[in-house]
């Protein structure tokens, strides 16, 4: 009887020690795990397809608003330098789909510096991009005639979170999305344009803080 108590004694420890080091590991892995921020359009306004302004047809600039949303209510985000890349292509009528990168023509770029986002913000980032590469006179036809032009917003940069006192390691953030625009030189519709992932990106920072509580498991294991 007393080995059959010992027994069931030392069960329950183990039991109770294999629930606890669950229970520690996933309110770990929930406290460390990490989600990228999501970016949009905000605002685009390519003076030059306005058709109601014939003064700004030499304006070859356009103009974008990005927000940068951190979503996580405990982690802040830090950006390195963040390149916005501008292309241009044309949608066939009545056509919806994206264009292939193909079709793709490069018309400029911008860029900003670095900056750290608390948890819960949205920045606004704004770049006015000189855009000579656009056929802007093929652009103007197309506008006009109803078909629509598109330009794709591709940001890249890298990141970092910060987790308490301490940030994890830097990962690639790529995101890319089509901006229709109309005869007004506006976006089409009023919501925001959301980029999405463009090479396959996060979880980098989910992943490690996965490996990071397995080890701890095993070590909490070891020293018991």
């Amino acid at each position: 009887m007393t080995d059959s108590g010992a027994g069931g004694g030392c069960c329950r420890c183990c039991c109770s020690f294999i629930i606890t080091s669950g229970l520690t590991a996933l309110f770990m892995w929930l406290s460390l795990r990490t989600s990228n921020p999501t970016l949009s359009v905000e605002s685009f306004y390519a003076a030059a397809l306005n058709a109601s302004d014939a003064a700004a047809r030499g304006n070859r600039t356009v103009f974008l608003d990005v927000k940068l949303a951190n979503s996580m209510k405990d982690k802040g985000v830090h950006y390195a330098n963040t390149t916005l890349t501008l292309s241009f292509y044309r949608r066939r009528r009545n056509s919806s789909s994206s264009s292939s990168d193909d079709g793709l023509i490069a018309v400029g770029d911008y860029a900003w510096p670095g900056f750290h986002q608390g948890h819960k913000k949205s920045t606004r980032r704004r770049a006015l991009v000189g855009a000579a590469g656009v056929p802007w006179a093929e652009a103007r036809d197309a506008v006009a005639g109803g078909e629509g032009v598109g330009f794709r917003v591709r940001v890249a940069t890298r990141v970092k979170f910060k987790i308490m006192f301490w940030y994890t390691k830097r990962h690639r953030l790529e995101v890319a999305g089509d901006v229709q625009v109309d005869a007004t030189g506006g976006k089409v519709g009023k919501k925001g344009v959301k980029l999405k992932s463009a090479a396959g990106l996060g979880g980098g920072g989910a992943r490690g803080c996965f490996w990071f509580v397995c080890c701890f498991v095993v070590l909490i294991f070891h020293l018991n």
